[in-house]
């Protein structure tokens, strides 16, 4: 089953483990600190169980009704709106306005946010409602797990006062059970802090009515030299605050946008971010360098043997390193002090992986032996398209 298979992930498994673990401790400490033949008890239960299944249910719903990927080779309907559009070479066809290639899902994504391992899909425009639902409840969920917890471990601590002085409950707790309310004290406070700081994210971006992905565009539009007949830059999806949430959160669950044509404001039309993109692109590969490689890499994240340079000032980033080895060409887009980011070329200069996922990646500037390519780049047609849909 697809759904099954959904889970069968090191993200799914680690974070429904953590929902689980914090779940039946919580419920097992919450009977003994606040029995069922008391008062309020079956109200604090049926709450506690309520944010569990708030939770679960936009977890899931996250996960299974994914974020809406562009058909394999899509194309508009009108053959003249191609140019404003970006080419993508692995899924054969076109990217809608928003959409971007996720090499881990493997698809062009519609109005893509980020990769989320937790639900081992991306983040997008029909699940990013209940994404963010997800990070609104489970810190409410452990911030009520995590006050049971508490205070059913100052009552074991404490159970000799309770047991001879009061009437109320005693709670009981051996040596494995305080270890596993201890444990599921952190993860709910982890949790919390965590989860609570990509909900801030989450609903920052919704406001501004801008992906994570977008946001990077945007700065570097407002950086780029630019034509007088361009003007000046204006984000196109910026609706106002309150039609922005209204953009996303509905009352049927169903974003208002169909995923291929947006609501913009007046001085922008449906292409202008794409067209924005191809621009900046195009600036891209005119600053590329091309480079030799004259030392072998691993590629491996912290490469002792490059110097503890290279260690320390690794790139923060979770975008992957690739293996190099002596007469390599590597086409770099992107550097930093000790690293350079780019992609593997044949002896020819084209693009390796026009098929396949690109060998494209970050590796240590200690590494590139020569610049080839005097700061130029020129290329075919068909791997200026290539270079397009990075």
């Amino acid at each position: 089953m697809p759904g099954i298979k959904q889970l069968l992930h090191w993200g799914p498994i680690l974070a429904l483990s953590v929902i689980f673990i914090i779940t039946v401790v919580g419920f097992k400490c919450s009977l003994m600190w606040w029995p069922v033949h008391m008062k309020g008890s079956w109200i604090n239960l049926m709450i506690y169980f309520t944010w569990l299944f708030l939770i679960l249910y936009n977890y899931f719903l996250a996960a299974f009704k994914g974020p809406g990927f562009v058909p394999l080779g899509w194309r508009p309907e009108n053959e003249e709106e191609t140019q404003y559009l970006q080419y993508c070479v692995f899924c054969k066809g076109y990217k809608s306005p928003r959409a971007h290639h996720c090499r881990k899902c493997n698809r062009c994504v519609i109005k893509m946010d980020h990769h989320c391992p937790w639900i081992n899909t991306c983040c997008g425009h029909f699940n990013h409602a209940n994404f963010t639902y997800f990070l609104f409840f489970a810190p409410i969920g452990c911030i009520h797990a995590a006050i049971i917890l508490i205070c059913s471990v100052y009552r074991a601590l404490n159970w000799q006062y309770y047991f001879y002085y009061t009437n109320e409950p005693v709670v009981h707790l051996d040596f494995v059970g305080f270890i596993c309310a201890m444990f599921s004290i952190g993860l709910a406070i982890g949790v919390t802090i965590a989860v609570g700081m990509l909900f801030f994210i989450q609903m920052k971006s919704i406001i501004k009515n801008e992906t994570g992905i977008e946001q990077w565009i945007i700065e570097k539009a407002k950086d780029r030299e630019r034509d007088e007949e361009e003007g000046e830059f204006i984000y196109p999806y910026n609706l106002g605050c309150w039609k922005n949430i209204c953009e996303v959160f509905t009352l049927n669950g169903k974003p208002k946008s169909d995923g291929f044509t947006w609501n913009i404001v007046q001085e922008c039309n449906q292409f202008t971010l794409t067209i924005e993109q191809i621009n900046q692109k195009a600036l891209k590969r005119e600053r590329t360098v091309e480079y030799v490689i004259g030392k072998d890499f691993s590629g491996s994240w912290f490469p002792i043997t490059m110097g503890w340079r290279v260690c320390i000032n690794f790139p923060c980033t979770d975008e992957p390193r690739i293996k190099v080895k002596v007469g390599d060409r590597v086409r770099v887009t992107r550097w930093k002090k000790h690293w350079l980011y780019g992609t593997k070329v044949n002896l020819e200069g084209k693009l390796k992986g026009q098929t396949k996922e690109r060998e494209r990646g970050w590796f240590p500037r200690i590494c590139a032996k020569q610049d080839i390519s005097n700061g130029h780049y020129g290329g075919s047609e068909m791997e200026v398209e290539h270079e397009k849909a990075a």
